[in-house]
């Protein structure tokens, strides 16, 4: 029995370990729709929202919570807004904001200022006003170096991917190691902001629309119609080619860009 516990001790401790060696970062993207009859109402909501997300911030519960304002994308979509959670910890993500949780946050954000009954038909009122008709757990597989200030107004692409059935790995290999160097040069000649590529953090089968993301981030859209004409002049005949191979390894599903509205960290 001695030997079984030192055994499992063992095994936490190196899992722990390697848990801490490896830091990921989760994120939860969701995608809003807001009934023309309700816009004004959630425009008004902002604040409320950007209160409640900086007590998570303090709770350490998050890391941080975005806001943005879509401005183009597919029609069937149909998004108004989508909100970026991040995480440190894929149990705080799957947890994630449930309503006690964002009724104790407002609670904490508003007790000075509203009552509990206030503030819970506030809450109320903040959820009826709006449809949170997609939502994806995503963990960040590869990013950019860089120190890009999130602030409001820079604009960002979310670019989500399907990869074809059998070339998982083979995509991945495409984002990691061709794709992530040519933005890296693109952020170093100040052709972008940042770069981020995720994949999904929870099974999702054969039949989802979506497996992958990457997020282009860029200061204006000067920057981001300069980044579409950039060539990495280096990059030999080799790469190019693979990186060209490598897009029939996944099918670009949708593709929305969007302006930053709020960002707490």
């Amino acid at each position: 029995m001695k030997k079984l516990f030192y055994f499992v001790l063992v095994f936490v401790f190196m899992y722990r370990g390697a848990e801490a060696q490896e830091s990921h970062q989760y994120l939860v993207i969701e995608f809003i729709k807001v009934s023309s009859s309700q816009m004004v109402d959630y425009s008004e909501n902002k604040n409320f929202l950007e209160k409640i997300h900086e007590q998570a911030v303090k709770q350490g519960d998050i890391q941080g919570w975005d806001l943005w304002s879509l401005q183009s994308g597919p029609d069937q979509g149909g998004f108004q807004y989508v909100t970026i959670t991040y995480y440190d910890d894929p149990v705080k993500m799957m947890n994630g904001m449930t309503d006690d949780n964002f009724l104790n946050y407002a609670k904490r954000a508003y007790s000075g200022d509203m009552n509990e009954m206030e503030i819970a038909k506030e809450v109320e009122k903040v959820k009826d006003n709006r449809d949170l008709a997609m939502r994806a757990y995503m963990t960040v597989v590869a990013q950019t170096e860089d120190n890009f200030d999130m602030k409001p107004g820079v604009l960002a692409s979310f670019d989500l991917m399907k990869a074809t059935e059998g070339q998982f790995n083979e995509y991945e290999h495409v984002e990691e190691d061709l794709y992530q160097p040519f933005h890296q040069k693109k952020v170093e000649a100040d052709m972008m902001g940042s770069w981020k590529f995720l994949r999904t953090a929870v099974p999702m089968g054969s039949e989802a629309e979506y497996t992958h993301m990457t997020l282009n981030f860029y200061n204006n859209y000067m920057q981001f119609f300069n980044s579409m004409e950039y060539e990495d002049m280096e990059a030999t005949e080799e790469q190019l080619v693979a990186m060209e191979e490598g897009l029939s390894s996944r099918d670009q599903k949708w593709v929305y860009m969007a302006t930053l509205i709020k960002a707490i960290r």
